[in-house]
């Protein structure tokens, strides 16, 4: 199975520190729908692993969330792909979770659904725990230069880290590889 697991804010939409708390707050970053469908019609599953503290405070409910997810899913279906799993972390910093990232709970339930091992498969973000999350489950961890990655990158990375423009470079960079074998 060819999986690849995103972050959601900063790699597929706009990121905002005040959050993204509705349907229309979630903006697409160029390139980024494309990518994902791109990837779904070459064979990959496409899966998303995301943060939503936003939940916990108060800023959205999870109706809501479902809404934007069913947006994303819309955009790339109109594309021709189809995105695989989605699963977030509802809780606030300070709850005591397994799944809230730099921890790797999320990735861990993808794993489970898929039946799947993660060493080596790609996770992308664009977030110092993103790529802590991606090393805690042996993930090859990408860093996209989008949302906060940029930032993220100025503070220094871990060895091993891959880095690219954004989901759309990444996306070219796999279906290159393939298309080489």
């Amino acid at each position: 199975m060819k999986l690849l697991i995103l972050d959601r804010d900063g790699v597929i939409n706009e990121d905002s520190d005040a959050y993204i708390k509705s349907v229309a707050e979630w903006i697409p970053i160029p390139g980024s729908v494309e990518a994902i469908a791109r990837l779904s019609q070459a064979g990959w599953t496409v899966a998303v692993a995301t943060n939503q503290s936003g939940l916990a405070r108060g800023y959205y409910d999870e109706a809501t969330l479902e809404a934007m997810h069913a947006r994303l899913r819309q955009l790339v279906a109109e594309q021709g792909g189809q995105l695989g799993l989605i699963v977030h972390c509802p809780h606030g910093p300070d709850d005591g979770c397994d799944c809230r990232k730099p921890l790797p709970g999320l990735l861990q339930q993808i794993a489970a659904h898929y039946g799947i091992e993660l060493a080596g498969r790609w996770f992308v973000g664009d977030s110092p725990g993103d790529i802590a999350a991606a090393q805690a489950v042996g993930c090859q961890p990408v860093l996209v230069r989008s949302g906060k990655g940029e930032r993220t990158r100025a503070k220094g990375l871990p060895q091993g880290v891959l880095v690219f423009d954004d989901l759309a470079a990444v996306a070219a960079h796999l279906l290159a590889v393939e298309a080489d074998r």
